[in-house]
């Protein structure tokens, strides 16, 4: 394995554990970064299917109480039953609009400029939710109601826009229809599972051939368990922290960053407007 590839890798581990589960957009992080760093081409979508089921697992494992209960409880408790509906609801719009606009949406999108301007949008938008009178219905995730959980569905759909980030979107979203923070925030966890496993499955399936190299197994294996660690990190991290603190560091973490790119561009530090994810 080359130092310099072992480093990049790791570097991106370290990227797509952190920002995954915050609402600071990991897509947008992920494009930057591999930008700057000069990981891209094939290996590299290959690459990030892999270490976001990396992050993916480690919300699996740090939730495994509920989601064990919810699968053993599915043929007979109601709550689990009412649990789970929820999330299929809240998933589905994800799916169809996703399927229907992804490669769009790729194509014309996926560039640190769109990035940079949804970062710094999304983090006026989440200064304004945090500064909103909160109305609160719902204080945990089991009160909720197909309602609450079709909203949050068409609001993660936004995240489909790199740089808006998909837990920004459902966590937001959650708060703006009535969720208390704790619930919008581990609803937000929940609603990961399938719809990462769904959008990794379907970028799996349609760039297959990308996983036939062999050779780029290390560098896979690398970049799965460094950001299986630092996704752990991150979502206790967000638990603790959202216990005593709103979002508004986070807001303003994403008006600053994004600044700071479209700053970098007009100023021609770094040409970014030629850059793809």
């Amino acid at each position: 394995m080359e130092l310099w590839l072992a480093a990049q890798a790791f570097i991106l581990g370290v990227v797509e554990g952190l920002t995954e589960f915050l609402p600071i957009s990991s897509t947008g992080h992920q494009i930057i970064i591999a930008d700057l760093i000069g990981f891209g081409g094939d290996r590299a979508k290959a690459f990030n299917i892999i270490i976001q089921l990396g992050a993916i697992l480690a919300v699996v494992w740090e939730f495994r109480e509920k989601v064990f209960g919810v699968i053993l409880g599915l043929p007979r408790e109601p709550q689990a039953q009412r649990f789970t509906v929820n999330l299929l609801i809240a998933f589905l719009p994800a799916v169809v609009l996703g399927v229907a606009f992804a490669d769009l949406i790729e194509y014309w999108l996926f560039n640190p400029i769109t990035v940079a301007s949804a970062l710094v949008v999304g983090g006026l938008v989440m200064l304004w939710a945090e500064r909103r009178q909160h109305i609160i219905e719902v204080h945990a995730v089991d009160e909720m109601n197909w309602r609450h959980a079709l909203k949050i569905g068409f609001a993660q759909c936004l995240a489909m826009i790199p740089g808006t980030s998909r837990s920004g979107s459902t966590i937001i979203g959650g708060l703006l229809f009535g969720l208390s923070r704790k619930a919008a925030t581990e609803f937000s966890f929940f609603l990961a599972m399938p719809t990462m496993v769904g959008a990794a499955a379907y970028s799996g399936y349609k760039h297959r051939a990308l996983f036939e190299n062999g050779g780029d197994l290390p560098i896979f294996a690398l970049g799965f368990v460094v950001s299986f660690i630092f996704a752990m990190l991150a979502v206790r991290g967000l638990l603790k922290f959202i216990a005593s603190h709103s979002y508004a560091l986070f807001a303003w973490y994403r008006i600053g960053f994004g600044l700071l790119i479209l700053l970098t561009w007009q100023l021609g530090v770094v040409d970014w407007s030629t850059a793809q994810g």
